[in-house]
């Protein structure tokens, strides 16, 4: 008896292992049919990590190395991604993220254009049970693009926030969160993310 209720341990461990993989591989099936993509043939890219809904677009232009988790949170959202950029962090959008040319974006970096929910908790009230069905109003929700311009390198676990503009040039410091624009060629740091220093021409 003692024996084969370690089998069933065992079998059950395995039907639910087995489940998980599918509702994954399902997962991933789903996010590719939905999802438009204009990916150049030398970008390194692990597919498994998108989740995308109806009419998201992903464009990706030469030479990148893409290691990071892309999550397209409506339909229609779309995630542009300009030429040899290295993104190892997460990029969760709700209507565009537009990445430029030369960026490096780190491990743990996470750029998102929207708020998630709403400030006044009687407008997310019910935000987690709408989630259980599967559903979520868009319409409490601040949602506002993200722009990344050319050479611009960002340091790990920092995170972007909706309405960014990070100028050309712009350096920001590990674990930072940056609130709002950051001026082309500064170093910026902090919580929230401020200018320590302007990077002189030479250094351009």
């Amino acid at each position: 008896m003692h024996s084969m209720s370690k089998n069933n341990i065992v079998i059950a461990l395995f039907q639910k292992l087995y489940a998980f993989v599918s509702n994954r591989k399902n997962d991933y099936v789903q996010s590719q049919l939905l999802l438009s993509r204009h990916i150049h043939h030398s970008v390194i890219f692990n597919y498994s990590r998108i989740r995308a809904k109806k009419g998201c677009s992903l464009h990706i232009d030469e030479l990148c190395q893409v290691d990071g988790l892309m999550v397209f949170e409506r339909e229609n959202a779309s995630i542009v991604i300009g030429k040899r950029v290295f993104m190892n962090g997460s990029i969760i959008a709700a209507e565009n993220v537009a990445i430029g040319d030369d960026v490096l974006i780190s491990w743990g970096v996470t750029i998102v254009d929207h708020n998630s929910h709403a400030t006044a908790f009687s407008r997310r009230a019910d935000d987690v049970i709408m989630w259980r069905e599967q559903k979520k109003d868009w319409s409490q929700v601040k949602i506002a693009p993200v722009t990344i311009s050319n050479k611009v390198w960002i340091g790990f676990n920092s995170i972007i926030l909706s309405g960014v503009t990070i100028g050309e040039g712009a350096v920001i410091g590990a674990g930072s969160v940056v609130t709002k624009d950051v001026p082309a060629w500064t170093i910026v740091a902090g919580n929230p993310a401020r200018i320590i220093r302007e990077i002189p021409p030479d250094e351009r």
